[in-house]
């Protein structure tokens, strides 16, 4: 049986949905620079989609939040950008 457990890797609070779209391309590309290319073709994909960018923005802007999953073998990392006044 597997164990599993989340560990917050950081917060970055923005003040603006286009902020925290800043924030979600930086921590993806973070996150894709350190997997494994198969791994990273998702995350690489998704920092080039500009369509789902806009798709994000309109999330924050209307209320809701935003998440981007991105995993290999062992780990799944969870990007989540909630619109100001959400919950962490």
């Amino acid at each position: 049986m597997h164990q599993t457990s989340a560990i917050l890797l950081g917060f970055h609070g923005a003040a603006s949905p286009h902020l925290a779209l800043r924030w979600l391309r930086e921590r993806t590309s973070h996150v894709t620079d350190q997997l494994d290319a198969a791994y990273a073709q998702p995350g690489c994909h998704w920092l080039t989609d500009e369509a789902e960018h806009e798709r994000a923005l309109t999330y924050l802007a209307t209320g809701t939040a935003y998440q981007l999953t991105l995993y290999d073998e062992s780990t799944r990392y969870v990007l989540i950008a909630y619109p100001p006044g959400g919950t962490t």
